[in-house]
């Protein structure tokens, strides 16, 4: 019992003593160690493996120090713009020069600057066609000149080394089978639709009706009133919906194979008081605008292509094209864009992508 109380009354004063024993030795111990372990040197520094620093050598070699030749079909618009800003960032980053040329939309322009291009030996020549025929006949000489050829959203009846983009087939199934569910049998609907293409023949619009009348004539009550070319041109989107409309005021949805077209479109029908009756469709980059059409109710569903995972997709399509070697014109690659639809609900934050300031 005299121990116990001993210890007890001892207990009682030392707690605060214990602890500055305790953190002395710790200390103590810990400056022990540091001397003993002495001063770390650069040379006992990790150092990386020998398969990384080859990976990284030979990248850089195949990279570093190469141009990009870029000719969309004109620049001042979002989805050409998101591209070329993407581009020109991850580019610069591998070492590589990124030289743009603007035809704005002028098919003579962008046929000689695809040609100066080759003039000037760039290792890369990435288009956006503005249809099949164009440039087909230059990008089957660039190849030749050992150029590697690679087209975007769009290509042409060359082939090239890659391609990088949407599906456009799959867009348009997408789309027509939402609107058959929307429009077709037991809706309630007249069934009718209208279509506004783009160009013609651009494979932008060719492999997106394809896809849309696959999927649009598996139902027989689906009624296809209207099928013009707009020209990716939003006053005459417009002015087609809004003679369509005359004729077909039970008309139950329109599609359009860009956002930024389809927006005359939806003007039209919102002037016509249809916009509650008419479900509006489109696909496109996915840009700030496409989403204030969904907010706006301008537009029922779109099929997001997200442009700036587009611009990086390209970039990395020519890495994997320098780096592989091979003789350009020899393969034929597709990097297919992920898809999104997107309605009012999904079609906000950063569901689309923000502006270059």
């Amino acid at each position: 019992m005299r121990v116990s109380r001993a210890f007890s009354s001892g207990g009682a004063r030392a707690p605060g003593s214990i602890r500055r024993v305790i953190a002395s030795s710790v200390l103590a111990g810990s400056f022990a160690l540091a001397a003993l372990a002495g001063p770390v040197l650069a040379a006992d520094a990790p150092k990386p493996s020998k398969n990384a620093l080859e990976l990284q050598a030979r990248a850089e070699k195949a990279l570093k120090g190469k141009t990009i030749g870029w000719v969309p079909v004109t620049l001042g618009i979002p989805l050409a713009d998101e591209w070329t800003a993407t581009m020109k960032q991850e580019a610069e980053k591998l070492g590589m020069k990124l030289v743009v040329r603007d035809p704005g939309w002028n098919a003579t322009a962008q046929l000689q600057a695809v040609s100066a291009l080759i003039g000037e030996k760039v290792d890369v020549i990435v288009v956006q066609n503005p249809n099949v025929q164009l440039l087909a006949r230059e990008l089957k000489r660039a190849n030749e000149a050992g150029i590697y050829v690679v087209q975007v959203n769009m290509a042409s009846n060359y082939d090239g080394d890659a391609y990088v983009g949407a599906d456009f087939i799959r867009v348009g199934q997408l789309l027509g089978e939402d609107v058959v569910k929307a429009c077709g049998k037991g809706s309630g609907t007249s069934g009718k639709v209208q279509i506004v293409q783009g160009e013609l023949t651009a494979t932008a619009s060719l492999d997106q009706l394809a896809g849309l009348m696959e999927a649009l004539n598996k139902d027989e009550t689906i009624k296809v009133v209207s099928n013009q070319a707009a020209n990716w041109d939003a006053t005459k989107a417009l002015d087609i919906t809004s003679s369509v409309i005359q004729q077909h005021p039970d008309l139950c949805a329109s599609v359009g194979f860009w956002g930024v077209m389809q927006r005359g479109a939806s003007q039209a029908l919102k002037t016509a008081g249809k916009l509650d009756q008419v479900k509006s469709y489109a696909s496109g980059e996915g840009g700030p605008a496409d989403c204030d059409m969904l907010q706006q109710g301008l537009l029922h569903k779109y099929m997001n292509y997200q442009a700036r995972l587009q611009g990086h997709d390209i970039i990395q399509t020519i890495s994997f094209l320098l780096q592989n070697g091979d003789k350009p014109g020899t393969k034929h690659i597709a990097n297919f864009s992920q898809l999104v639809m997107l309605d009012k609900e999904t079609g906000k934050g950063d569901a689309c992508y923000s502006a270059r300031k």
